[in-house]
């Protein structure tokens, strides 16, 4: 889910530094534990678990309080941060400062993991043989270290298709059937090429924007890397002479300033909520948990739609897990809980209510989310559609310790010359080499 999951603009520097610089102590504290856990046994060990969330993980009141029916000794509140960056915060900042304060289940996004499994012991091993084979392999092999540790339950993927909006299609002259879309997209074979090159007719007839952020669309693009900013060995590529990640950044930012193709958005500022209600773009990029996040601000806007086809072919942005922190009192309740609540049926239940796409093999084959379609975006069967963007992925991109860091040199650079206007590409581009340079990997 970027989760921010969902938001491209985690990070929080100073918090990654104290987790760095206290990492022996709050490994040692960790692995300490003092193994008080109440479990989740007997009718006198009453505990409260708490979920600490961000956007929306489809935990609905309901469902938890379905947990609480099959365990009646265990109350389940959720906390739900507005924004993933925030809740990385927090996380980070408690994990620096001993784990105190953290929710005995943390939900993580996918790019903040690397950082994280740097610190193992500062988590719960949620190893459970019972479990193996609910997630698809690249999920779990994502929150697992080098010694076979796992730290996360998996929840969501982002699979990416094109959401669109099909009344503006027809304002413009265009296809509006949402399989006409995908070939007018260039079908199974679509590019980015593709993609820009239609943007541009869109922009021709209308003076509209055809994408909503030049961030989100690189985000895209840059999913489909398998080693972006580091080797597979973890070594940081030289942002200066890194070819693959300049040309995609001149492509975009070619595509949002050059051929105006971009609304010029921040995703999840106000600006960007606001445009959703006042035809401020005519498609977006989307992984099924943006479904949710559409809806919510597109309230009493027709014409929303889904295409089943992504340009590079398959991608996945984003996609969340769930880890129990070590200085938890009730860690072995908490691991309990997870299982839960990533078992297929809860996260098909997920699904449908906030469309986070399930990671688990079983609720991907199931007759739930394969027939399942949202009545929002004009009763698109967005499970087979998405089941199949799930299939046109190729495993994960190498996402190393520094990945973080090195990708946010890159997306203010972006920033600067698409949202804020303040540069060109050529200076926001220097400017980002030296921001690589300041953090002192090479």
């Amino acid at each position: 889910m970027q989760s921010s999951t969902r938001s491209t603009r985690p990070r929080t520097i100073a918090a990654v530094a104290g987790l760095a610089t206290l990492a022996l102590t709050l490994t040692a504290c960790a692995s300490g534990s003092d193994g008080a856990d109440e479990g989740s046994g007997g009718d006198s060990d009453k505990i409260t678990l708490t979920v600490a969330t961000f956007n929306d993980f489809g935990y609905t009141d309901e469902l938890l309080a379905a947990y609480t029916a099959e365990h009646p000794n265990v109350t389940v509140k959720q906390t739900k941060a507005a924004k993933a960056e925030d809740a990385r915060t927090n996380m980070t900042t408690k994990l620096a400062a001993g784990g105190d304060g953290l929710a005995d289940i943390e939900a993580i996004e996918v790019d903040w993991l690397p950082e994280l499994m740097q610190y193992p012991d500062l988590f719960t091993d949620l190893t459970d043989a019972s479990l193996d084979g609910r997630w698809v392999d690249w999920k779990v092999q994502q929150a697992t270290t080098s010694d076979g540790k796992l730290i996360g339950y998996g929840t969501d993927i982002g699979p990416e298709a094109i959401c669109y909006r099909s009344d503006l299609f027809a304002a413009a002259g265009m296809p509006t059937d949402r399989a006409a879309v995908a070939e007018l997209l260039g079908g199974a074979d679509a590019t980015w090429d593709d993609y820009f090159a239609t943007g541009k007719q869109y922009v021709a007839a209308t003076g509209k924007a055809w994408f909503d952020s030049g961030m989100a669309t690189y985000q895209g693009m840059v999913n489909q890397l398998d080693n972006a900013y580091e080797e597979s060995d973890g070594t940081p590529k030289d942002l200066a002479t890194n070819t693959d990640i300049q040309g995609l950044y001149e492509d975009v930012l070619t595509a949002s300033s050059t051929d105006n193709l971009s609304a010029h958005l921040e995703q999840w500022s106000a600006d960007w909520d606001a445009a959703f209600q006042n035809d401020g773009f005519a498609t977006m990029l989307c992984p099924g948990w943006m479904t949710g996040p559409i809806e919510e601000r597109a309230g009493g806007v027709t014409g929303w739609d889904v295409a089943d086809v992504f340009p590079g072919g398959g991608g996945n942005w984003g996609g969340s897990f769930l880890t129990v922190p070590a200085s938890g009192k009730n860690a072995e309740a908490a691991k309990e809980l997870a299982a839960w609540l990533t078992d297929p049926t809860q996260q098909t239940s997920a699904f449908e209510t906030a469309g986070t796409f399930p990671s688990q093999v079983e609720a991907q084959k199931s007759e739930a989310v394969q027939a399942f379609t949202n009545d929002f975006f004009n009763d698109a069967p967005v499970g087979a559609i998405f089941v199949n963007r799930a299939l046109a992925i190729d495993g994960a991109p190498f996402k190393g310790a520094n990945y973080f860091s090195i990708h946010q040199t890159v997306q203010d650079a972006i920033k600067r010359v698409d949202v804020e206007k303040t540069d060109d590409a050529t200076s926001s581009w220097d400017k980002a080499v030296q921001a690589y340079k300041d953090l002192g990997l090479s």
